[in-house]
């Protein structure tokens, strides 16, 4: 599931298509952004992402 569109992390926020990252894309989380938001770095650019778009990768031992 892909989100209507994406928010950049930037101090000025831009909204991007949500085709700019495919499904399935792995990234890092940054860090908690306030109103349930992730920023999660891409190598598109960094998106501000809800927890329902998000899935945890499993742990490499």
């Amino acid at each position: 599931m892909r989100p209507p569109y994406f928010k950049t992390a930037d101090p000025m926020p831009m909204l991007r298509p949500p085709d700019i990252v495919p499904v399935g894309d792995q990234g890092t989380v940054m860090e908690r952004r306030p109103a349930g938001y992730w920023a999660v770095r891409f190598a598109q650019g960094t998106f501000l992402m809800e927890a329902e778009y998000l899935q945890p990768l499993p742990h490499e031992a």
